[in-house]
């Protein structure tokens, strides 16, 4: 089971109040940090915003660090309530390939290059238990994707001889890449072009030989089928 990533400070008191409270505090922690990233976004900043003393953001979260956890945390949990109820109702793995392909550009890219630098540079932090928080967040984050390829590995449609774990680091390694172009370049990525032609090449890769062979067997005989038909016409 994952281990629970944050918990409230002691002395918050619980209730309708406070719950709301941390609400809003992340709400605007979040535009803070996809703002101007974790080395400048300040708590002092973030409680000016709220219009609260930067006492009552601490009464709440620990530190920065924990406060900008909790937002990373609560963006993989948004994803992964998505992923595990609609990946499931997709028929086929290649249209869950490109359903996650698109999930994740869109998520990102769509909250703007802020938050998106957000992620991925604080995924790398070399903070022991930092790293080992996101690393749980991910494997969870990742799981309805790989249970999907079990299964398609399982029943044929995709290759036995490439571990699921480098299937799943093609998937999400590619879009990384893609995502930090987008931070560096700054310029604008068609979310629905890029996806299917990513889908496309990362199925090339997936897809069984003996499928490959046999969908080139069923386009050879359809030609020579149409062939046939324009001779007798």
């Amino acid at each position: 089971m994952t281990k629970k990533i944050l918990t409230l400070r002691r002395g918050a008191t619980a209730g309708t109040r406070s719950e709301r409270r941390v609400r809003e505090i992340l709400h605007i922690a979040r535009e803070v940090f996809a703002e101007k990233g974790f080395e400048k976004a300040t708590t002092s900043e973030m409680a000016q915003r709220l219009g609260v003393s930067e006492a009552t953001i601490f009464t709440y979260f620990g530190s920065k660090r924990e406060l900008c956890m909790e937002v990373i945390k609560g963006w993989y949990e948004g994803m992964n309530k998505d992923l595990e109820q609609e990946v499931p109702l997709i028929t086929g793995i290649r249209a869950q390939l490109h359903f996650v392909i698109r999930k994740h550009l869109k998520y990102l890219l769509e909250e703007g290059t802020g938050l998106c630098s957000l992620v991925l540079s604080e995924g790398r932090n070399i903070d022991e238990e930092f790293m080992s928080l996101i690393a749980d967040l991910k494997r969870q984050y990742t799981a309805p994707f790989m249970h999907a390829l079990a299964v398609a590995r399982d029943s044929g449609q995709i290759r036995s001889d490439i571990p699921l774990r480098l299937m799943r680091d093609m998937v999400y390694g590619s879009m990384e890449h893609i995502l930090w172009g987008r931070i560096v370049t700054n310029h604008a990525v068609d979310i629905d072009l890029v996806a299917n032609q990513l889908s496309d090449v990362l199925w090339s890769a997936l897809i069984s030989p003996d499928r490959s062979v046999e969908r080139l067997m069923q386009f050879r005989s359809e030609v020579a089928d149409a062939l046939q038909r324009i001779k007798e016409e």
